[in-house]
């Protein structure tokens, strides 16, 4: 490579230099710079104190606790479902693709407008789903069911949303990535004597490995940062038992206007989403060692 073809390098990548230090950098930079000072007087500088008190928080260990919860419960069903629905789809029966449309039009709709129409589908005065499950005799009163005022359901009912709003999302990229496993090893499989089941276990689902692991590792990092439908349909509540450590970062700005405390659990957790992400990817990529 010439002189000016490294000039040229530099040039071209330049502009997204620029980008990745004013929105990333430089963000992250003031964060953790933040999360050393005092709440009431952000020049008085407390060192870790604001990292031990968000540890020792009863607030944020409940916050992290349910995002944890939230985001094996949400990306474990969507990843349930959305291997099911592309299965389907792959299949190719007639009218595949007017349903695989339909079935693609959640994403369309932003999360914000996900937990508005959650939030009044599961109200317990005037939602659909408790009428109809009254209506089918499921249950005794349309009001006998709180799914956003009952402590034990409300996590519930925001994972339901989400797994709503996101499953097309991983259908999709498992159809396609079945698409692209050549018919040819079924065919050999089909020959030998395998049925269906197996020609799933041993050809689609190492067929898959890759694209399952990206598409987990994307989804995993997206519910870790929830917080529209969150805050739309419960505001953390009741009682914390919803409350998300997004949420729980914003109520301490916006709120209580604790930007110390705030950038010390926004920091704490963004070290464990890379540190989870990163064994993770670990764990289940390993190019060189065959799939056992």
């Amino acid at each position: 490579m010439t002189e000016k073809d490294k000039q040229l390098s530099v040039l071209f990548f330049l502009p997204a230099m620029i980008f990745m230090v004013l929105f990333f950098v430089y963000p992250i930079a003031i964060l953790v710079k933040d999360s050393f000072y005092d709440n009431a007087d952000p020049n008085h500088f407390v060192g870790l104190l604001n990292y031990r008190d968000s540890i020792v928080s009863d607030s944020f260990r409940q916050s992290f606790v349910n995002t944890m919860v939230y985001v094996v419960g949400a990306v474990g069903a969507e990843l349930l479902l959305g291997m099911v629905l592309a299965l389907l789809l792959s299949a190719g029966f007639k009218g595949a693709n007017v349903i695989r449309t339909l079935l693609l039009s959640p994403l369309m709709i932003s999360p914000l407008v996900c937990g508005l129409i959650w939030k009044f589908m599961l109200n317990d005065q005037f939602g659909i789903l408790n009428s109809l499950l009254f209506r089918a005799g499921w249950l005794k009163s349309p009001q006998s069911l709180l799914w956003l005022s009952d402590s034990k359901l409300a996590l519930v009912s925001c994972i339901i949303a989400d797994v709503w709003l996101t499953t097309p999302f991983m259908m999709l990229i498992l159809l396609a990535g079945i698409q692209s496993i050549p018919d040819s090893l079924y065919e050999a499989a089909h020959i030998d004597g395998a049925n269906k089941r197996q020609s799933f276990m041993h050809i689609t689902l190492p067929g898959l490995r890759a694209v399952i692991l990206v598409a987990v590792v994307i989804r995993f990092i997206d519910a870790m940062k929830s917080f529209d439908i969150i805050w739309v349909m419960t505001q953390g509540g009741p009682n914390g038992s919803s409350s998300l450590v997004s949420t729980l970062i914003y109520k301490s700005v916006a709120r209580y206007n604790n930007g110390g405390s705030a950038s010390a659990m926004a920091v704490i957790f963004m070290v464990v989403l890379l540190a989870l992400c990163s064994i993770f990817i670990k764990r289940f990529w390993n190019p060189g060692k065959k799939a056992m």
